[in-house]
């Protein structure tokens, strides 16, 4: 078994594909920039992000066309330099909500939301210390 992408089921493809593709930088397989599906890889591994529109997905589950609330999801991506990472983004429109700060003695961590309200945490790990 491989983990092969988490999906995100969102209303506002375009929105979201913008931020996944021109805010973080990641990868779009196809450029289907409208939908209704998108995988984004970062530029080294092999797993990623999918967006799924949300109205077609709930044309497979019907709860699926109830409106999201709270918090869905945290996608996670680590970065070599989480300073200026935070920084190039920042220039490219995102809001960084939170650090860049430490979060344990091996990891400092910066969190951003996208056009969905969905958490991206961006994680930059240390070398042990000692």
């Amino acid at each position: 078994m491989e983990l092969s992408q988490v999906r995100l089921l969102v209303t506002d493809f375009p929105a979201c594909y913008r931020f996944y593709a021109d805010v973080l930088g990641l990868r779009p397989q196809s450029g289907a920039e409208n939908g209704p599906y998108e995988k984004f890889s970062p530029h080294a591994g092999s797993a990623g992000v999918a967006l799924q529109d949300r109205a077609g997905m709930a044309g497979v589950l019907d709860e699926l066309g109830d409106t999201a609330t709270g918090h869905r999801s945290l996608i996670v991506l680590r970065v070599d330099d989480l300073d200026a990472y935070c920084a190039e983004i920042a220039g490219r429109g995102a809001e960084i909500l939170h650090g860049p700060a430490p979060m344990t003695d091996r990891m400092r961590v910066a969190h951003l939301k996208d056009p969905e309200g969905n958490l991206v945490e961006l994680q930059e790990w240390l070398l042990l210390r000692g």
